[in-house]
């Protein structure tokens, strides 16, 4: 065992593998003297095991075993001994290799304005190694070397180390544990394909794009001087790397391309790659107002969809709608592309590319980001990794002090936690932009893994084009004026070489212009959008349709409970599981009636079995925060896993189930994302409890809320965050549920809080059936989950529907002597019920609201009818009365209750906490606000 132990420490060390020419060395010197080498070296020696403490470990290595052997047969041929110092050389030229393959991106030219001057490295002076005079004109084994034959002059091998790893591309990927995608990359690197010239068809096609991304900008800036644009100028090689990705994206099988990005250069983006119109763009600079009814957005957060032609096809290209919350697009990229990929059975093809353009100091600031690289290889949310690009303007909003922006030498030191090789690159050089661009998506297809291109330029203007950036940044605005454009760059560099006449470069401008000048669209690869898989006909212009039949017959429902009750013989489950399937299975054939647990999983069989699909993620999701659901049954004997919801029919929908990484943002964000790419069938994201979705409340702002209004994006997805207040203190008692409510306008989205299992069997199913998309907010329970009052019958099941609004159903209270009705949702119904019960209270009605939001008038009005005679009406709740529903939807109760009537409140006075943190006063609250709403003082 120990031996094992230690070869598979070995295996995934950094010091084994590739690695090893340069490390073991260091470790010999090391062995003779722990002060001879660098202090972090010493460390990392200090920290290895002792396989036998007995034996002291002797100075010896694989290469000079090698070099040994190699002199015994020279020797034994009637050749050479070889010369020890020449073979100390060897190792020394082999350390050369690998300080440039390590550090080379250090020295490398990746400053456009030549301002960033890194650290210089020791190590890749060949000096460093006591390599220098007469060793430069020998010949040695270059080892993996890949840049020709085995052997090299040390001139030539150390010209060779700087031309791939010290000019316009530097590369990081040492960081890498896997020897193969080192290697794999190294190959691409250094080989001598790595530098094939371009054509000049091609080379016209990347000066094309720097003229169009150029051309749009200044034809912008004169049309419309000083308005927002966010320009991308000096980051102008995004636009033909783009199209190059696209393009080589479609010759390897792609299908579809998703993108998303925040502002910068987001404009130059929608013309010049996706093909939008220029007279439409010129209209919304110009105020024109479209058609549409909603609210809109600004220019710079619309999103696109087209067609754009490649040699293998042709590829849907979709740009997300982006609000300006920087990085939180991505995870909603991700989500709508696992929803393509889903839908088209392939997911781990490459039929579909995510890419995301980050910001510099974006990508290292938000914390989104990392939650997004941490899901990267999770099973719920890997996408076969993704393209990611940094615009590396080197700017933060006004700062330009890597200090103030960062921690790390590099802004995309962040993909290292996954990692994610880095190709940085310097934009002035777009050939080079161009090959790092195909060298990155033949690694993501080749691996299935996210990778980086830090696409470093500069920002020819400020954070905006009202922005003045002298003010905190002189000296680069200083050298920025004096630069010339990439496109200038790029056409003189190709005059030099006598590769294009300017009489071409002019042409090539004026053609530009003239296309701006006519309103079209100026991509010759767009095409007409075809049909695709998913359509959204058939959910559009449907405002609460009840035009759905969700009834099932008993014995379906029967035949259903038992399949999902069913699990492989020898499956051993937990005791508590194995209880509640048993109570589960009574259940199902009447002999109990069906409690939460039951009732919800009924409602995901008979989705399923209707071959609809399901997604559900969240925290415990699997077996439910409150051991509630248990839809996953894990084998005591051997950890395997059976979930029977995949089980119901041969030809039923998919069932998937995933217990998510721990975040919420991001979380939320792609479950957003995969519901928009995906109309059909039923998305959950669960909270462990409802506070968490605190953590993600820029999705509900900014995407769920309001999506429809800005952008007309539909979504189905549906929210179930638990809440109610049992004791638990301040952060678990409430899913604030007053924040939805506030949202809430223009029919935006459902904010129901149902109290019994056939209320969450009816609402799931509705919420799919239903001919409309809209995001569903759940108030779900927690003690309710097993409350032996909260049960329904499996006819309440068969025959029932969602009630947005239910009456008494107390036999013994009639309405003519009711004197008060109380209104109220959630749990507090049952311990106001119990209250009145125990009191033998007989004048007062309860009515539970199950849908808040959009509030059910004619339904609570028709309930009413016979409460006409009452004055005495209150709203009851848990929450305290700065928070809840009181305030948010106050005006709706006025507007149910008879004329004349007063409305009151009863529940905890306001707080700034949601709730208290000490049981025994969270007892006294109860049972006061309970007292207070069924308590009629005599007196008035």
């Amino acid at each position: 065992m120990e031996e094992v132990a230690m070869q598979a420490w070995w295996e995934s060390s950094h010091l084994a593998g590739a690695n090893a020419a340069y490390v073991e060395p260091l470790y010999e010197a090391y062995l003779e003297d722990p002060n001879s080498v660098d202090p972090e070296w010493r460390v990392i020696f200090d920290k290895l095991p002792v396989v036998k403490p007995e034996i002291s470990e002797q100075s010896h290595t694989k290469i000079r075993e090698y070099f040994k052997t190699l002199a015994q047969e020279t020797k034994r041929g009637g050749g050479q001994v070889s010369d020890p110092e020449l073979d100390a050389k060897q190792v020394k030229v082999l350390q050369l290799i690998n300080a440039y393959r390590f550090r080379g991106h250090q020295h490398a030219s990746l400053d456009p304005l030549g301002l960033w001057q890194q650290e210089r490295v020791p190590e890749l002076d060949p000096s460093f190694h006591g390599l220098e005079g007469d060793d430069f004109d020998r010949e040695f084994n270059i080892g993996s070397y890949q840049a020709g034959p085995e052997t090299m002059r040390l001139g030539e091998l150390v010209q060779s180390l700087k031309a791939t790893y010290c000019e316009s591309i530097g590369a990081e990927y040492m960081h890498i544990t896997s020897t193969e995608e080192k290697r794999w990359i190294q190959s691409r690197l250094e080989s001598s394909q790595a530098a094939l010239p371009f054509s000049k068809e091609q080379k016209l096609e990347f000066l094309e794009g720097l003229t169009a991304a150029e051309g749009l900008e200044k034809y912008l800036g004169a049309k419309f001087p000083g308005a927002k644009r966010f320009s991308l100028e000096g980051g102008d090689a995004l636009i033909p790397m783009l199209k190059a990705l696209i393009h080589r994206a479609g010759e390897k099988g792609a299908k579809e391309v998703v993108v998303g990005m925040a502002h910068r250069g987001r404009l130059n983006v929608l013309i010049n790659v996706l093909g939008k119109k220029t007279g439409e763009l010129f209209d919304e600079f110009a105020g024109k107002h479209s058609s549409s009814w909603g609210s809109g957005d600004v220019k710079y957060h619309q999103g696109f969809s087209s067609d754009f032609e490649t040699a293998g096809g042709n590829v849907h290209l979709a740009l997300a709608f982006n609000p300006s919350h920087l990085e939180i697009v991505n995870p909603v990229v991700l989500g709508s592309v696992r929803a393509r990929l889903d839908r088209r059975g392939k997911p781990d093809t490459n039929t579909v590319l995510p890419i995301t353009i980050h910001g510099d100091s974006a990508i290292a600031g938000q914390g989104v980001v990392q939650e997004t690289f941490n899901m990267s290889q999770a099973r719920a949310f890997k996408v076969g990794g993704t393209v990611r690009i940094v615009v590396n303007n080197q700017v933060g909003f006004t700062t330009s002090n890597q200090e103030d922006t960062r921690s790390t030498q590099y802004c995309t030191d962040i993909g290292k936690m996954v990692q994610a090789p880095i190709f940085h690159v310097n934009a002035d050089d777009v050939e080079a932009v161009v090959r790092v661009t195909q060298l990155a998506l033949d690694f993501r297809n080749t691996f299935k893994r996210d990778v980086l291109i830090d696409l470093i330029c500069y920002r020819r203007h400020g954070h905006n084009e009202a922005d003045e950036p002298n003010a905190t940044q002189p000296l680069m605005y200083q050298k920025i004026r004096k630069h010339p454009t990439p496109r200038k760059h790029y056409a003189d560099k190709l005059m030099a070489l006598g590769e294009i006449e300017q009489s071409e470069v002019s042409l090539i401008n004026n053609e530009y212009r003239e296309q701006l000048d006519q309103g079209e669209c100026v991509v010759k690869e767009w095409r007409p959008m075809e049909a695709h898989s998913v359509d959204w006909t058939p959910y559009l212009g449907h405002d609460w349709d009840t035009s759905y039949d969700s009834t099932a017959s008993i014995e379906r429902l029967q035949y259903l409970g038992e399949k999902m009750c069913e699990f492989p013989e020898g499956h051993k489950l937990q005791s508590r599981v194995s209880k509640i399937y048993n109570d589960r299975m009574s259940m199902v054939k009447g002999e109990r009636k069906l409690d939460w647990g039951a009732a919800e999983t009924l409602a995901y069989a008979t989705l399923v079995d209707e071959g609809y699909d399901i997604r559900i993620t969240g925290q415990d999701s699997g077996r439910g925060t409150f051991f509630h659901r248990h839809v996953v049954l894990h084998n005591q004997a051997d950890a395997t896993t059976y979930i029977p919801l995949k089980h119901i029919n041969e030809q039923q929908g998919r069932f998937e189930i995933y217990d998510s990484v721990l975040s919420e943002e991001a979380v939320l964000a792609y479950e957003y994302g995969y519901t928009t790419a995906e109309p059909r069938g039923l998305t959950i994201w669960e909270a462990q409890f409802g506070d968490f979705a605190n953590g993600a409340q820029v999705v509900i702002d900014q995407f769920l809320s309001s999506g429809e209004q800005k952008w007309g994006r539909l979504c189905g997805l549906t929210l179930l965050l638990p809440h109610g207040y049992e004791g638990q203190g301040p952060e678990h008692s409430s899913a604030r549920l007053e924040r939805f409510l506030q949202l809430c306008a223009d029919h935006n989205m459902q904010v129901c809080v149902p109290s019994t299992p056939s209320q969450v069997f009816h609402m799931l199913r509705r919420q799919v059936l239903r001919p409309m998309r809209r995001p569903l907010i759940v108030m779900s329970p927690k003690s309710l989950l097993r409350l032996p009052a909260a049960v329904s019958s499996m006819d309440e099941l068969s025959n029932g529907r969602f009630h947005n609004a239910i009456r008494e159903v107390d036999e013994e209270i009639n309405p003519a002597e009711v004197e008060r009705v109380v209104m109220c949702s959630g749990k507090v119904y049952y311990d106001l019920a119990e209250q009145r019960r125990k009191s033998e209270i007989k004048n007062v009605a309860i009515i539970r609201i199950e849908q808040l939001y959009p509030f059910p008038h004619d339904c609570v009005q028709e309930i009413f009818k016979d409460y006409q005679h009452v004055k005495d009406f209150v709203w009851c709740q848990e929450e305290p009365q700065n928070q809840g529903a009181w305030y948010c939807s106050q005006h709706h109760f006025w507007t149910v209750i008879p004329k004349g009537a007063t409305l009151r409140y009863a529940g905890r006075e306001a707080s700034a906490a949601p709730a208290v943190g000490y049981a025994s006063v969270h007892i006294a609250q109860q049972q006061a606000l309970v007292n207070d709403a069924l308590t009629i003082d005599s007196n008035s």
